[in-house]
């Protein structure tokens, strides 16, 4: 299949437009698709790549509110792939909870995949809609169990991680959270949003905590900042968190200069020209970015809830008012 037809336009949260009009288009890229590959692909081999053109579809179908559309992407599918392919099933139940009217129906779509699930213990698309099931009817800790019961199955999954993660941090428990991310980076060491969070986690913890626990906790988030910043150099979450991160630590520095005791800034390397200099580039780094994205808004669709955050705050250092 080919998955670089140009009526395939990137559609996600922050581009409901472009979801919008890929939906508008759903009958005619499905009647495309349909003469490019015969349905007998049921019975032969599947590629992986053969989900890609509906699935998005199925997607943007959903964002926009086509339920129409998307249902003929769900049974185009299971046409193409069959009603027990994993993958299907597991967006076949995406649709379902999409279109459900009410908690009660929700309900009925979790005892579903229960029946699945004791069916195929392992079916992995269905264990990860329950999951997300689970966490939109409010019931984290079943979300938590659930998902350590997928990742004892499958160690090496680490949006798993990182999805157990986002649950243990949105309920207090970030000792958890951090180890949770530690276990995705041994997977994919390289993800420099991982790298963020972590930093994120690690710096929230730091206010929260007093002395050395708080400066350890400081230099940690600094370190991960900056290695999001070192694989990915426009990104913002890593940038912003830096500048928050080394500010604060400068401040603990100074406080603690001025205490009585051992300083813990002579056992930390990163001195205060360091830290100064981190800072520099950082906001240096924002403002380019936040000046080039905002000059080009029609061309660049990413999160524009970062990019205001990121305004905001470089408005505040100039303001001096952290």
């Amino acid at each position: 299949m080919q998955t670089n037809t140009p009526d395939l336009e990137v559609a996600n949260g922050s581009n409901l437009v472009a979801a919008f009009h890929l939906a508008q288009r759903a009958p005619l890229i499905l009647r495309r698709q349909g003469n490019m590959i015969p349905h007998t692909s049921v019975n032969s081999g599947k590629n992986p790549e053969d989900y890609g053109v509906i699935e998005q579809l199925l997607f943007s179908c959903l964002q926009s509110g086509d339920d129409k559309s998307a249902l003929l992407c769900t049974e185009e599918l299971a046409a193409r792939f069959g009603v027990t392919d994993e993958k299907v099933t597991g967006l076949r139940g995406l649709y379902e909870e999409a279109t459900a009217e009410n908690r009660p129906t929700l309900e009925k779509c979790l005892q579903k995949y229960d029946l699945m699930l004791s069916e195929n213990p392992v079916n992995l698309p269905i264990l990860k809609r329950r999951v997300a099931l689970l966490r939109s009817l409010s019931r984290p800790a079943d979300a938590i169990s659930s998902l350590i019961n997928l990742l004892d199955a499958v160690p090496t999954d680490a949006e798993a991680w990182c999805e157990l993660a986002d649950l243990y941090y949105s309920q207090g428990m970030s000792s958890q959270a951090a180890f949770c991310l530690e276990e995705a980076l041994l997977i994919v060491p390289n993800a420099w949003n991982i790298h963020a969070f972590l930093g994120e986690i690690l710096y929230s913890n730091a206010l929260s905590s007093d002395g050395e626990d708080s400066f350890s906790l400081l230099e940690g988030s600094i370190h991960r900042f900056c290695r999001s910043i070192e694989l990915c150099t426009d990104y913002l979450r890593g940038l912003y968190g830096l500048i928050l991160a080394t500010l604060l630590l400068k401040k603990n520095q100074h406080l603690d200069k001025h205490s009585e005791g051992p300083s813990a800034q002579t056992r930390s390397p990163l001195t205060s020209k360091i830290l100064d200099e981190l800072t520099i580039f950082a906001r240096e780094r924002l403002n380019e970015i936040v000046k080039s994205r905002t000059s080009n808004h029609l061309i660049w669709k990413g999160n524009q809830g970062e990019l205001i955050a990121a305004k905001e705050l470089l408005d505040r250092l100039d303001s001096s008012t952290l």
